[in-house]
């Protein structure tokens, strides 16, 4: 998931963030990433189920105004609100989570797309509503950033996925490659057949990064370098990825702190260019739009004002702190016992 594997590159980018936008996309990132450990980490199917059961629930609980007694189901209650998220994207969130839970395939690339727009798409439609931004086309890029996005974490990853029993390769393109889906769950190995589905896909990413760019020109200006370099550093890591022969079994592609200071320096100093704004909507996105513009944004007059997420006590960004801590104390028990 795109979610948890691109925490550290999150958090990079959204320090450049204003600070009160920073502070709304921190507290919806902790939502977003609790639940996908929420289901992630259940160990059986029943189990995660259960999980996105609960999930969904919370989320009704959170609109109705009676959000569940933890620190970032507040949070998310009172992004919600204020932001006028309409509770579909969420809830698309979620539906991939339980696609996830059900180790669904997908079949070819439009089915592939489905899923990104519910666990990427979502959110960064979801960012744009944070930062202000519900004009259709610009919500068109911020889904195709979300979808190029959970691309490259899919390049990324497909070693380390299938050694966990999942695929998310395009099926058919597998197949037109020589590759037995099967097979390559039973014994993941790289190939020259595999490499070039993987720089497929990454080529498919690159369109989106580059139909993405002028959503971010259309941003509020102090937003701008942020989603700029978060987007530079996701494709980054599709280079690394091609640096490596497209080998992402045996490797692992990360980006360098050196490397992404250097891609956040680039993007402070990279100018607007909103052409291509007008470019339709990927068709499995067009459902998150569709529920944005169904939903116009009323001003909170006349209303008590929420009382400040960040008061609550556990504040959520020292969950994330923790939760980081603990993924990485995992990832050196494993590699030290490997």
């Amino acid at each position: 998931m795109a979610i948890r594997a691109g925490s550290k590159s999150f958090f990079a980018a959204g320090r450049l963030l204003p600070a009160d936008m920073r502070e709304a996309a921190y507290g919806l990132y902790a939502f977003c990433r609790l639940s996908d450990d929420l289901v992630d980490d259940a160990a059986s199917p029943a189990e995660r189920r259960s999980a996105v059961a609960r999930l969904e629930s919370r989320i009704g609980q959170a609109y109705a105004g009676r959000p569940a007694d933890a620190p970032a189901d507040r949070a998310f209650a009172e992004i919600v609100t204020a932001h006028a998220i309409p509770e579909a994207l969420p809830r698309a969130l979620i539906e991939g989570f339980a696609w996830d839970a059900e180790g669904r395939r997908y079949a070819d690339l439009g089915a592939l797309n489905a899923y990104a727009a519910r666990v990427a798409g979502s959110v960064g439609a979801m960012m744009a509503l944070i930062m202000g931004t519900r004009d259709p086309d610009a919500l068109a890029r911020a889904c195709d950033l979300g979808a190029a996005m959970q691309l490259t974490n899919i390049a990324r990853d497909v070693g380390e996925d299938a050694r966990m029993g999942r695929l998310y390769l395009p099926l058919d393109w597998m197949r037109e490659a020589g590759l037995d889906p099967d097979a390559f769950l039973a014994d993941p190995r790289p190939s020259p057949a595999l490499a070039g589905t993987v720089a497929r896909l990454l080529a498919e990413a690159d369109n989106l990064y580059a139909r993405a760019e002028a959503g971010i020109a259309v941003l509020p200006s102090g937003c701008r370098p942020s989603i700029r370099a978060a987007g530079l550093i996701y494709a980054e890591i599709g280079k690394v990825v091609a640096a490596q022969g497209y080998d992402s079994v045996r490797h692992r592609a990360r980006v360098t702190t050196g490397r992404k200071l250097a891609l956040i320096a680039r993007a402070l100093r990279t100018p607007a260019d909103a052409a291509g704004l007008g470019a339709p909507p990927l068709p499995e996105t067009a459902f998150l739009i569709e529920a944005v513009t169904a939903q116009p944004f009323l001003p909170m007059r006349g209303r008590t004002p929420l009382r400040p997420w960040y008061d609550v006590s556990g504040r959520v960004v020292h969950v994330l702190d923790l939760i980081e801590r603990m993924r990485e104390r995992e990832a050196f028990g494993r590699s030290a016992s490997s």
